[in-house]
């Protein structure tokens, strides 16, 4: 069974027609679309470019179909006055691997904040890890309307996705679906 290269499979996220859509951005969407947010016609702001997250989500979120339908901005370590743009989302999606660098006066008021950045910043007096998210989860969640934190947020989505990509796999090579 040949699984498609990640080049190949990241321009077919581009015109959404993904044989497996990357597991991150998927669980994104799909707790966008089951807590009831509305995306068409949606402000949605990413901050973050990767390849694995960043440009992914914000492919998903333009294209025309449910769930998605936004218009997007994707901004960057480069993005100056990256404030000004995080304040007119109405979705803001944080994937920039910098610990709490988004502040509760950046985000507008209402807004739906997913934060998808994971930073190890110590350990307890156990030995278990402290980690957090891109978002400062404490002074964000009394401004936003919605908001997913790090960690327990869209880790378990991933997973749920990459289960769900593993089953279409199975599926495909026993011939009970196709391609």
């Amino acid at each position: 069974m040949v699984i498609f290269g990640f080049y190949e499979n990241s321009y077919r996220v581009k015109s959404i027609r993904a044989d497996y859509l990357p597991c991150t951005p998927a669980g994104i969407q799909q707790l966008l679309v089951r807590s009831g947010v509305k995306t068409d016609g949606a402000e949605v702001v990413v901050v973050g470019r990767s390849n694995i997250v960043g440009k992914p989500i914000a492919n998903i979120l333009l294209q025309k179909q449910q769930g998605a339908n936004a218009t997007v901005t994707i901004c960057h370590t480069g993005t100056k006055e990256m404030a000004s743009h995080t304040r007119r989302a109405d979705i803001l999606i944080v994937a920039a691997e910098r610990p709490r660098s988004i502040t509760s006066e950046m985000v507008k008021e209402g807004a739906v904040v997913i934060d998808v950045g994971v930073n190890w910043i110590g350990m307890t007096p156990d030995g278990k890890a402290l980690l957090c998210g891109d978002v400062d989860f404490d002074a964000g969640k009394e401004k936003a309307g919605m908001i997913i934190p790090v960690p327990g947020g869209v880790g378990p989505m991933t997973i749920t996705m990459l289960m769900m990509n593993t089953l279409k796999a199975a599926k495909i090579a026993a011939g009970i679906e196709s391609r």
